[in-house]
This record gives C-alpha cells, structure tokens and sequence, in this order.
C-alpha cells in the first residue's frame, strides 16, 4: 500500500489518500472502511444517452464518485473490495443520493474520509503501508493427490493454489499407473510453485505431509529442477524445510506453524511471532491459570488494574457496526499501550486470528 496524502486534524477527523498495489491490500482497507465513512474512487458508471434523433443508448463511463458508505463486502478468496452508498458530491453522470457500487481496483487511488481516526486504525495505515510487512512465508500442505499452496503473511493466511490429482492404487504385480499418477500430482504442485510463489520476498518454504511424501516431493522437484536447468528452484533450496503434518489439508497448517522446529527457522519472521505469542497465552492458561484471562469484561478490569503485559485481540472485533462498542475495544488497545503493555492484534485471516478473539 501507498500513502500519498494524509490530513488529519486534531479532533482526529480528516482524511488520508492511499493506493493499494496487492492483493493483501484489499484486506487492509477492507478493515479501514466503516459505514458512514466517505470514499472517493474511480468507477464505471452505465448511463444513458438520448441522440438528436431520439434514440436511446447506453454507455460505460469511467468517472469519480464519493460515496457515503452503506455496505462493504470483501471477497476473501479472490480478495475483491466492494463498496455499497448513496452519492454525497454533483457529479455530471449521477445524481445526489443516488446509489452505486465501486469495486475498488490495485493500483487506483482512492480517498477515505472519516469523523474519528482512531489509533487501531492509523495503525492499520501503517502497517499496510511498512515494505517490509510482505508474504515471507510460504506453505505447501500435502498428502497423495491433494496440496494447499498458502503464502502467510503478516495479516492473513491466503491459499494461492489447490492440486487436486486422482492417483490410482498399486495394483499386485505393477506401480506403473500409480507412479504416473504421482509424477502427474508433483509436477501439478512444482508449477504451482513456481507461479505463486515469489523468492526474492519469500524466506522461507514450508513442505509439509503425513509419512514420506514430502519427502518424495522435495526429491522429484530437485530431481526435475537439475533436468530442466531450472536456476530460481536451484538456488533457492536452501529455503525449503520438511515439516510433518497430519494431513494435506489446509487447517493443518496450525500444527505446522506451532511446530518447535519451525518456530526456530522462523524467528525472524513476523508470522511466527503471532503464532508463538498464542501459544504462549495456552501455555499460560494450561499451567498459571491465574495469569491468564478472556473475555472483554475480564480484559477491562485487568487493563484498569495495570496488570496486562500482553493484550491479544482479534481484528474482527474493530469491524463492528455498533460505533461504541467499537471504541470500547479501541479505549481497552489505548488503555494497555498507554500503561507499558503489548498489543498484538491478530488477523482474522490469519492462521493465528482464526483461534483468537480477546485475551491477555
């Protein structure tokens, strides 16, 4: 993300100019947009025309529109951002307070203007728009014909492939179908691979799998790289690391991501910080439960009592609609950075934010 204007005045209301420039960014602003905000962007807008003769046509023109916002929909999987409101300024093309849809687009600027910009949210700005908060893990999850390629970034788990190949069994007597199933499935995953996954950003590559699959992956994409003469996979071997799972499937990545091993290769990691710092609250909460606590209420009294070290708190929970249980949540953040606390809040899209929702 891109910050080109910021213009924030003391009462906090103002506004910022950002351009969003991955896919990951629509996540961002996604969780900057609240009803009632203001957004200007470019959009299409269908209108109709009248020629001298009096023929009616229709037309798609591009313009720009500030809408007061009514409905945000974020599409996860394809990481699409629309944004639903009445139109609040003239525009030649549509009238005031007539509705429209602006489907946000990479690498087109846009304005959000708010009454109260609140520290979770100037956080989030920043965050967005740090280089160096990027996918620096990647993850590939297996077992025989089934893999989930996931790039774990600093604020979401993003599943960027699925290879799905049937495999038939080993017959008595013969392996020949079984192993040109598996070459089928491993080359599937390879270009999987090599079309997701960016190497001068990713650190490292997690290859994970039940028995010796990974295994037997790890050696055919070797194997094939040293054939084909393939240089990024070459010189990039370092990064790969074996780790075991339970399953192919994605939820297993949880298990990957807590594994002792892992959490050591990735120390220098932003994801593995996240993760650890649940484990951590687990740990706590299994052996000094008297130092753990849940719950917002619980959370409050704690935070007033100046006895929170470490806040872990949802992202999701700053979405909600109802405006003062909105900044109760923002006042509970303030509260325990204000008094020397932590503050660690966890992506709902995260691998981490899917077991968390508020606790210390």
């Amino acid at each position: 993300m891109k910050l080109l204007h910021k213009d924030i005045e003391k009462d906090n209301a103002g506004q910022v100019t950002l351009v969003p420039e991955e896919a990951e960014d629509m996540w961002h602003t996604y969780n900057l947009l609240q009803v009632r905000d203001s957004l200007r962007a470019s959009t299409i807008r269908k209108v109709q025309t009248e020629s001298p003769t009096g023929s009616v046509g229709s037309s798609r023109v591009r313009t720009t529109l500030t809408l007061c916002v009514e409905t945000i929909d974020f599409d996860t999987q394809a990481c699409q951002l629309r944004v639903k409101g009445t139109n609040i300024e003239e525009n030649q093309y549509v009238k005031m307070g007539a509705y429209h849809t602006i489907e946000l687009e990479l690498n087109r600027k846009f304005t959000l203007a708010k009454k109260n910009w609140d520290s979770v949210v100037l956080d989030r700005i920043d965050q967005a728009c740090d280089p160096t908060q990027r996918a620096d893990v990647a993850a590939v999850v297996m077992q025989e014909g089934l893999a989930n390629l996931v790039l774990v970034t600093p604020a979401m788990t993003l599943l960027r492939a699925k290879v799905e190949v049937t495999i038939p069994r080993k017959r008595k007597g013969s392996c020949t179908q079984h192993e040109k199933g598996l070459e089928k499935f491993y080359e599937a995953v390879m270009q999987a691979i090599l079309r997701h996954i960016n190497f001068d950003v990713v650190k490292c590559i997690l290859v994970a799998s039940p028995g010796y699959v990974k295994d037997h992956f790890t050696t055919y994409l070797f194997s094939e790289a040293v054939r084909q003469d393939n240089k990024i996979l070459l010189e990039n071997r370092p990064k790969f690391m074996l780790v075991h799972s339970s399953s192919g499937h994605k939820y297993s990545l949880k298990e990957v991501l807590s594994d002792p091993t892992v959490t050591n290769r990735l120390s220098d990691t932003k994801a593995a910080g996240e993760v650890k710092a649940l484990e951590d609250f687990y740990k706590m909460l299994q052996h000094e439960p008297d130092r753990a606590f849940y719950g917002l209420g619980h959370v409050e009294k704690a935070a007033d009592a100046l006895a929170v070290d470490t806040l872990l708190i949802s992202d999701k929970l700053f979405r909600h609609q109802d405006i003062p249980t909105r900044s109760r949540y923002v006042r509970l953040v303030d509260n325990v950075r204000d008094n020397g606390g932590t503050v660690r809040i966890f992506s709902s899209l995260h691998v981490s934010g899917e077991r968390n929702s508020l606790k210390l």
